[in-house]
């Protein structure tokens, strides 16, 4: 029987926010309703570091750590908690009910929403990432996408083992463990499930399943070279 439990991903020992995680639960019960919920109880809120202009924020529940680096043309919708030597670039929107772990990173125009990323997690560049959690170190290929809801609303499900995984989440994109990367361009659709250390090529699509740790997810494309005064001769 596959462990879903979150210590099968991600290692949580020094976390700030691991007490979000039940050690005898599926992983992703830490998202929706969850999240929410320990964000609705935390009270220690403020700005301890220096913002530039241009920087947007909205809402009053949003902690950010002194040495977190925010960069102007920047959006921050609270709830938010926003830990030391955070990195947010110029374009970025993080979008309620966000954790971001101690020196993770929001690139220019990547979008998180209802999302934790753990330690040393990158969404570096025009990546979406919602309703997620990313482990330690995990780094996102340009363009990469955490779709997080199926096209006709229903509950998400997946694949393991041969079995029909029940999420209880209509919003729920998907779990990197710990070390996992994406290619650019990499589509991950609603309830993918990676083990630690996994990695996926530039343009993969992965259907929603359990991908065991150390999966390498290959793209294979034909590519044909034609002369140019072929073509106009045909």
């Amino acid at each position: 029987m596959i462990d879903f439990t979150p210590h099968s991903f991600f290692d949580l020992a020094d976390f700030a926010h691991r007490d979000l995680f039940a050690e005898d639960e599926a992983v992703w019960t830490a998202l929706g309703r969850r999240l929410a919920a320990y964000l609705e109880a935390w009270t220690q809120w403020g700005i301890a570091c220096d913002l530039p202009a241009g920087v947007h924020l909205l809402g009053e529940r949003i902690s950010m750590a002194a040495d977190c680096t925010v960069e102007p043309g920047a959006v921050i919708v609270g709830p938010a908690i926003i830990g030391s030597g955070v990195s947010i670039r110029t374009g970025a929107y993080v979008r309620q009910n966000v954790i971001l772990g101690a020196g993770s990173l929001v690139g220019a125009h990547s979008e998180v929403k209802g999302s934790v990323l753990l330690p040393g997690a990158k969404a570096p560049h025009q990546a979406y990432v919602g309703d997620s959690i990313l482990g330690r170190n995990v780094n996102l290929g340009a363009g990469t996408i955490c779709s997080n809801v199926k096209n006709i609303g229903s509950e998400v499900t997946f694949r393991a083992g041969g079995e029909i995984v029940k999420t209880g989440l209509r919003k729920f994109g998907a779990v990197l463990g710990d070390e996992c990367k994406t290619g650019c361009n990499t589509v991950l659709n609603p309830g993918v499930v990676m083990g630690p250390g996994s990695v996926t090529y530039t343009n993969a699509s992965l259907r929603g399943g359990y991908y065991p740790a150390g999966t390498l997810v290959k793209v294979r494309q034909e590519q044909r070279l034609v002369e140019m005064d072929r073509l106009r001769r045909e």
